[in-house]
């Protein structure tokens, strides 16, 4: 595995096709109000690209460090202007269009997150089924809910699959209300049934609600048949290989793949017994089982992935797809929903109602872009869609030195009549910088802890 192919590239293709959307949207409605662009820079630091089009001259740059970006634009407030062009600059143009302006990029990534939902959906996706694995003891348990069985509504809101039914339950459970919900038992019976969020803890450091509330991936009782052996792994050291099944550890059967997580997860660091099936004959293995590494209590793995019948495959996954008009109905749903989702974690977040441990930074980032573009271009682009509105949410939050901040600005002119004064501009730079600075740090904090313990 190629740290700079399998993660760095897709990391910097997404952000930066995601920073040129943010800063496009400035700039197009920037030259709509007629005023002139200087430059169009993606990235910071010394320029690796600089080219210069158009009758103002645009100077366009591609910067080293690909970690944000901006459009200068002509104002009284960072040079001398000439007399002739000052009803070119920023500073000249009356509130409104100074709004648009500002609001223009963060509504480019919401707009981006649309465009790319809206072509998934009309493609469509094969995604898992809103089939449940249900843990003893739960929220989920509580309310009668039994694994294997497949949730059809949420409320009055029909869901086809995990992500749409996991969104769905996700703002039910940021309000701690009680859910009806509409399931499918494997016998093909449809029952309601209700679960009370009001006891989930969101003040929690583990960020999937619903597994907190004993809500996972159905997990079917499959055979324990290997289908990939991982390189580098406690089972090639071994010499096992894909299509061996395994029958015993350590003289205990094994009948599911589950039992052979559970067993090995249970044994780290110890050399066992595999008694294992290949061609037809039967063989007994030594495997010594790898320790993942920070793991608390410590756990086991050997570094192979189930093999799955079609059948199988047939019972977990759907495929989704909708017309052109419905999916572009979906699309504006999905993103609205998102994010006020967002909007929602960040102000419990702000509130202590929610921990701090949720927020993610660029590693973590990074390391999403490399798992999802490794399983291939739709779940890629899913996730681009998904970072596209959380840009765009963050930077409509009222802090200085963000768009929000300076559209709060533009509010309090249009109120008072005049502009926010020097003393208060200078004022709220420093306050959104120190918050902004808290931010990355704690980004960064949660970052390098998921890294370190998982």
């Amino acid at each position: 595995m190629s740290l700079l192919t399998d993660y760095l590239i897709p990391f910097v293709i997404a952000l930066g096709a995601l920073v040129f959307f943010h800063e496009y949207g400035h700039y197009f409605v920037a030259r709509l109000c007629g005023v002139k662009v200087l430059r169009f820079s993606i990235g910071f630091g010394k320029p690796l690209l600089q080219w210069h089009t158009g009758a103002d001259r645009t100077q366009w740059v591609l910067a080293g460090i690909p970690l944000g970006g901006y459009v200068k634009m002509l104002d009284e407030r960072e040079g001398e202007v000439a007399p002739e062009e000052l009803p070119r600059a920023f500073n000249r143009q009356n509130v409104y269009k100074r709004i648009a302006i500002v609001a223009a990029g963060p509504l480019a990534n919401l707009l981006l997150a649309v465009v790319l939902y809206w072509a998934l959906f009309v493609h469509g996706t094969e995604e898992l089924r809103a089939r449940v694995q249900v843990v003893p003891e739960t929220l989920a348990a509580q309310a009668g809910l039994v694994s294997g069985e497949e949730i059809l509504r949420v409320e009055d809101e029909a869901v086809q699959s995990w992500s749409e039914m996991r969104w769905a339950l996700l703002r039910r459970a940021l309000e701690n209300a009680p859910t009806e919900i509409t399931v499918r038992t494997p016998e093909g019976e449809v029952r309601q049934a209700v679960i009370d969020f009001a006891p989930l803890d969101l003040n929690s450091g583990d960020a999937d609600l619903l597994a907190r509330a004993g809500l996972t991936p159905w997990d079917p009782p499959t055979p324990p048949v290997i289908g990939e052996v991982q390189p580098d792994s406690a089972a090639e050291r071994a010499g096992l290989r894909a299509g061996d099944r395994f029958v015993a550890m350590d003289g205990q059967p094994l009948q599911t793949w589950r039992d052979l997580v559970e067993y090995v997860a249970d044994h780290p660091g110890a050399t066992v017994q595999a008694r294992i099936e290949r061609d037809g004959q039967q063989e007994t293995v030594p495997v010594t089982i790898d320790t993942v590494p920070n793991s608390d209590p410590p756990h086991g793995r050997i570094g192979v992935k189930i093999q799955l019948s079609q059948d199988v495959l047939d019972q977990m996954f759907t495929q989704v797809s909708y017309p052109v008009g419905t999916a572009l109905a979906r699309a504006l749903a999905r993103t609205w929903d998102t994010s006020v989702l967002s909007l929602k974690m960040i102000g419990r977040m702000f509130l202590g109602e929610v921990s701090w441990k949720n927020l993610s930074g660029p590693i973590t980032i990074a390391d999403f872009a490399g798992k999802s573009a490794q399983m291939g271009w739709m779940p890629y682009l899913s996730f681009v869609a998904l970072i596209s509105i959380s840009l765009g949410v963050l930077n409509l939050l009222p802090i200085p030195v963000l768009d929000g901040g300076h559209l709060l600005y533009y509010a309090a002119e249009i109120i008072k009549g005049s502009p926010v004064s020097e003393r208060a501009l200078e004022l709220g730079q420093r306050i959104g910088l120190a918050l902004l600075a808290v931010m990355m740090i704690l980004a960064f904090y949660n970052d390098l802890a998921r890294l370190f313990t998982s």
